[in-house]
């Protein structure tokens, strides 16, 4: 690895248009000469939102790599076409799907009783659902939909599969946050209790970094060789969510943003590579680890609080109600 390259990738990064853009993941992808991703066969993996976008280009590149695939969905008649698109490319034939709504903690729950009773090991949890919320929406137990379906689903799915990706020694964790993330300073009292009048952009951003911060945790709470936890984020994308939550950033940016590959590349590769068993709570883009601040005022002041401060907060949010007494 050249010191220009070196040089060259940290000028991108510190000019975020060239590194969010196609013009970082084309300039890197030739300054370090990057490898296909590895095989994956005998591999299998669950991923979030796998109907269309990042999810959908990772669990069909997972899928030809040889992983036996298994994806969650909302919506059955997208599920049963992608599902279509998967098995076309997949070298493992073994691509199933499982319909549930990520905000839905008994839904979340259901879909981990599916897969536990159909696979005794999980090597990859990828968790890419996302959207932005136009208007201040409630998931069934009365959270905010956005913080409900990505951070409480996400950590309870993470929680139940536990013993399933300990089996695979160690297993991964995957989560796609967000560059939005970079605008926002990790505070619970913030996350949890909104602001008037709702922004769901603003909302999304810091649910994105609540992602990055709850991460650390999980890193810091399992030892590496049973489970393997990475953030990471996509670069801006051409995405269907994209052009539909933000049409005035798609407007400007649409001829720089990343197709769905090369945004979810650095999905697939973490997800293959080896090279992840050695790191742990890690924050990545384009297959390097890079730093969670650009703006001084969203550091945090003691992250160790933050990490126990919000995981706890999930714990108890997504614990299971007690049983009525007899």
């Amino acid at each position: 690895m050249s010191a220009t390259a070196e040089v060259l990738d940290q000028l991108l990064e510190t000019s975020v248009v060239g590194s969010f853009t196609r013009v970082g993941y084309d300039a890197r992808r030739r300054l370090f000469h990057w490898a296909p991703p590895s095989s994956m066969l005998e591999k299998s993996v669950l991923i979030t939102g796998a109907t269309s976008g990042l999810g959908l280009e990772s669990a069909i590149t997972m899928a030809h790599l040889g992983a036996s695939v298994y994806f969650v969905a909302r919506d059955e008649p997208r599920a049963r076409a992608a599902r279509e698109q998967i098995l076309a490319a997949s070298a493992s034939g073994v691509v199933e799907y499982f319909i549930a709504d990520m905000s839905d903690l008994h839904s979340v729950r259901d879909v981990a009783d599916r897969l536990l009773a159909r696979t005794d090991r999980l090597d990859v949890l990828v968790h890419n659902a996302g959207a932005i919320a136009p208007t201040l929406t409630f998931a069934p137990d009365g959270v905010e939909v956005t913080l409900a379906a990505q951070l409480l689903g996400p950590f309870l799915l993470t929680q139940l599969l536990l013993p399933r990706l300990r089996a695979a020694a160690p297993g991964k964790v995957l989560t796609v946050s967000s560059g939005g993330m970079y605008s926002q300073r990790f505070d619970i009292g913030r996350l949890t209790k909104g602001v008037e009048p709702y922004d769901g952009v603003k909302t999304y951003a810091r649910v994105k970094r609540a992602l990055v911060v709850v991460n650390h945790e999980w890193a810091r709470r399992i030892p590496a060789s049973e489970v393997v936890f990475a953030t990471m984020h996509p670069g801006w994308v051409d995405t269907p969510g994209v052009r539909s939550s933000l049409p005035r950033f798609h407007r400007v940016m649409g001829p720089l943003l990343r197709s769905s590959a090369q945004g979810a590349d650095t999905i697939i590769w973490l997800a293959a590579d080896a090279e992840l068993a050695s790191r742990d709570g890690d924050f990545w883009l384009d297959r390097r680890v890079r730093s969670e601040y650009k703006v001084p005022r969203t550091r945090a002041t003691n992250p160790t609080a933050d990490q126990v401060e919000l995981w706890e907060w999930c714990s108890v949010r997504t614990s299971p109600p007690e049983s009525p007494p007899l």
